[in-house]
């Protein structure tokens, strides 16, 4: 088993391509859990909008939790992967060991946190008392599956690293598929609106946690995942956070931005334009699914031949994710200029939100390809345990870029509510290039240096 998932052997960009497909897909699947659920509550009887516009207020909740999965998860996974190139089996068990128990503590801590504060904070990411009662139902469910969220997407990297990519793949599937089959039936047919997506989702996710309990405890992977307590090694886990640092604050300062993004298009728009913005973040999360995909399966290879002193290996990896993230990318920014109007009827159907959102899409998608090179230069940092590169540029395009540029935008004559939509592109080009040219001239040209 140990040769069969060798990433040191044979094609770079095969392994790559192996890893990435079931990865990819399970990125397609894992968006079902949330875009589905858009799509049906975007189209409740007599919710209109407010519905939609309520669960997009949950998102920067959403977002945290799925911070502190990554904090630990894809902290942890590339440790794995360098120590296993290194063929220190025993360091791999101990960071898989450490980060599931971090997970586990972390969410319940979480769920216990967010029914204490739900109501006030709600209402700090900019709800109205018509779109609370839709938010507030929705968190208050969602919030049960916080363990789940934990175990689920934290321990999913650990299945990858070690070379499982179809069972990590099996992982988003089979809580994919219940999502959809139970979302319809909760929502319409049992009356529940949106306590049945989130409902629906909270067993989706239970169910995607146990299958990786069982297969990290079970005898085919080659670390074994054990329930025996004792106290953390906190070097170790010191580590893992400081890696995972870079993938926290990456969906940390999403949920910062979503909640200033929120109140700006409340006060210049309403809840119409709110409303916008939520399928534009949910159109966005399609649209980027194969790139993460492509960027999820480069990391645990290119941390591997690092890990092995590949050095020519882990380049050809930084080469052909690059290559293909931007070709991808181009060709997703081009199907948001031809076909903005059926992508958001994906979602909502409403004619105002319609006339809103076509042109707030041509404005937040302009100049997309350069979101690929903020991964490309973030996957590398991540993969070679640079953890201060990679929490550099997360917290430069989000906190020092978007923000700012949000506040300040709409406030320019002629600009005005449009300036919301605007400074994504503008983080885009600088963020994405201050990120990609200064991975080359650390990695290309100093560590990876023959």
């Amino acid at each position: 088993m140990e040769q069969k998932n060798d990433f040191a052997q044979g094609s770079v960009a095969g392994n790559i391509i192996r890893m990435a497909v079931p990865m990819t897909v399970a990125q397609i699947l894992n968006l079902l859990y949330n875009i589905v659920d858009r799509i049906y509550i975007g189209h409740i009887p007599g919710a209109d909008s407010l519905a939609l516009t309520g669960v997009g207020l949950t998102f920067p909740i959403v977002s945290m939790m799925i911070a502190f999965a990554g904090l630990f998860g894809m902290g942890g996974a590339p440790l794995c992967s360098i120590a296993r190139g290194k063929g220190d089996q025993k360091q791999a068990k101990e960071i898989m060991q450490n980060a599931f128990w971090m997970l586990f503590w972390t969410g319940l801590i979480i769920t216990l946190v967010g029914y204490v504060v739900e109501r006030p904070l709600l209402y700090a990411l900019g709800a109205s008392d018509t779109t609370y009662p839709y938010a507030g139902a929705y968190l208050r469910i969602y919030l049960l599956g916080s363990l789940f969220v934990m175990i689920g997407l934290g321990m999913n990297p650990f299945i990858n690293a070690q070379g499982f990519g179809k069972t990590g793949m099996i992982t988003v599937a089979l809580g994919a598929v219940i999502n959809l089959v139970l979302d319809p039936v909760l929502i319409f047919w049992f009356h529940m609106g949106v306590r049945g997506a989130a409902l629906a989702t909270v067993i989706a996710q239970f169910c995607s946690s146990v299958w990786v309990l069982l297969f990290l405890t079970g005898k085919k992977p080659i670390l074994r995942l054990e329930f025996r307590w004792g106290m953390p090694n906190w070097q170790v886990v010191r580590q893992i956070a400081a890696l995972g640092a870079s993938n926290f604050i990456m969906n940390f300062t999403n949920s910062v931005v979503q909640v200033v993004c929120n109140r700006q298009l409340q006060f210049y728009g309403g809840d119409l334009y709110v409303g916008v913005m939520t399928v534009l973040n949910s159109v966005r999360e399609v649209l980027t699914m194969i790139v993460i995909g492509m960027s999820n399966g480069a990391q645990p290879v290119i941390s591997f031949n690092y890990g092995a002193g590949k050095k020519d290996r882990v380049r050809q990896g930084i080469r052909f994710m690059t290559t293909a993230s931007i070709v991808y990318t181009c060709i997703a920014w081009a199907v948001t200029l031809a076909i903005p109007q059926y992508l958001i009827h994906l979602f909502n159907s409403e004619p105002e939100l319609l006339q809103a959102g076509v042109p707030a899409m041509h404005i937040y998608f302009f100049g997309f390809c350069f979101m690929a090179l903020q991964f490309s230069g973030q996957t590398t940092f991540q993969a070679l345990g640079e953890a201060r590169y990679a929490i550099t540029f997360s917290l430069f395009r989000k906190i020092v870029i978007v923000v700012p540029l949000t506040l300040f935008l709409p406030l320019i004559p002629d600009v005005g509510l449009h300036g919301v939509f605007l400074a994504e592109p503008i983080s885009n080009v600088i963020g994405g290039c201050a990120c990609f040219f200064t991975m080359l001239r650390v990695i290309w040209k100093g560590k990876l240096r023959e």
